[in-house]
């Protein structure tokens, strides 16, 4: 499935496709400089991606363009003022003005860093120049409308003043004032031969150099073709590589799920052999028990006998205490005769003690009347 552009990235491609053309590419991992510290960088890629000179030769510029899936991470127009540095063997930076920013390349080997350089420094040439072929074709225009104006009165005048040897004598002040004019016009004359053939060495520069891009844009061209076809099969192979890593996903959540279920079988494994455990001591417990069971039936015979023997002892006490406690019946009741003996005995007692009392008290008034 192919991701959807951004409205950047598909004006982007609508530019590459209508009016440029790609004049190298390579593969590097990009950065941006943070913002904010203007020291760290910043990846803008996630992995290695596509970097490209682009060449648009209706405003006869060049811009270096990498997209990575729908987003545009280096969109930059090359100036006669920018500088490739290399920092170090594999990386290499730029600043971009109009971005605000400045761009950081990564590249596999030392080898496609140097290439890259040398392009950029080339591109960068070949900027100058147009600029430089621009502002002179302004500067030769504005020259020649300027000498226009002065070669056409001078010319004129020349004409008037080629006549016979006698109207140059009748006329000799204003033929030298002529004559002068006519050694400084062809002063100026030869100036500007000198500056059409630099012009025209420049020009052939220029030529050369528009031939040689010409010939990397025909070559791009060639190979437009075998890099969409690569981009297609990358494209089928990332489709299947997504299908590859989903089937992954899934074997991998079945892998874990496998792996709990495991866990859970570990855990309830060592929870049976603790229980095992516990059993097979409770079992040997019994065993043990078994083997002093035989002692433990004589032991039970003989506490059998035993209790046997209590039970006739108990018998025989039961006898005993029911003669005793018919003794202590009788005991009683003899014990309630003698109460109530004794009950009269006190009763005559009392009865004797009152008369002896009377008796004493009459021996005492006796005593008074003697």
């Amino acid at each position: 499935m192919h991701q959807p552009l951004s409205v950047m990235a598909l004006g982007v491609h609508r530019c590459i496709l209508n009016r440029e053309q790609p004049i190298y590419t390579t593969r590097a991992h990009v950065f941006q400089i943070d913002p904010s510290t203007k020291k760290n960088w910043v990846p803008a890629s996630k992995q290695a991606v596509t970097v490209s000179y682009f060449y648009d030769s209706t405003r006869n510029s060049y811009r270096i363009i990498s997209v990575d899936g729908s987003k545009v991470i280096i969109n930059s127009t090359i100036t006669p003022n920018m500088t490739f540095t290399k920092t170090s063997q594999k990386f290499g930076q730029w600043a971009d003005s109009r971005a605000n920013t400045v761009f950081g390349l990564g590249f596999a080997s030392e080898q496609q860093l140097t290439k890259f350089a040398e392009k950029f420094q080339e591109v960068k040439d070949a900027a100058k120049l147009a600029k430089d072929k621009s502002q002179e074709k302004g500067d030769t225009l504005s020259n020649h409308s300027q000498e226009s104006g002065r070669e056409t009165p001078s010319t004129n005048q020349a004409q008037s003043f080629n006549g016979t040897d006698d109207e140059k004598i009748s006329f000799s002040p204003e033929a030298a004032q002529l004559k002068s004019e006519n050694e400084r016009l062809k002063s100026v004359v030869e100036q500007s031969n000198t500056t059409a053939k630099k012009y025209e060495t420049e020009l052939q520069t220029l030529k050369e150099s528009n031939a040689r891009l010409v010939d990397s844009l025909q070559e791009s061209s060639a190979n437009v073709e075998s890099w969409k076809k690569e981009l297609t099969a990358c494209q089928e192979e990332s489709d299947t590589l997504r299908k590859k890593i989903a089937e992954l996903e899934s074997e991998c959540n079945e892998a874990n799920q496998e792996k709990q279920k495991n866990a859970q079988l570990t855990v309830r494994v060592k929870e049976l052999e603790a229980e095992l455990q516990e059993k097979e001591q409770e079992l040997e417990n019994l065993r043990r028990q078994a083997e002093i069971i035989p002692q433990l039936m004589g032991e039970c015979e003989s506490i059998t006998a035993k209790l046997k023997a209590a039970e006739s002892q108990n018998k025989e006490l039961e006898g005993r205490l029911e003669g005793l406690q018919m003794d202590i019946n009788d005991s009683r009741q003899k014990q309630g005769n003698m109460k109530g003996e004794l009950k009269k005995f006190m009763d005559i007692l009392d009865g004797k003690l009152d008369e002896l009392h009377e008796f004493r008290q009459g021996l005492s008034k006796l005593g008074v009347d003697n």
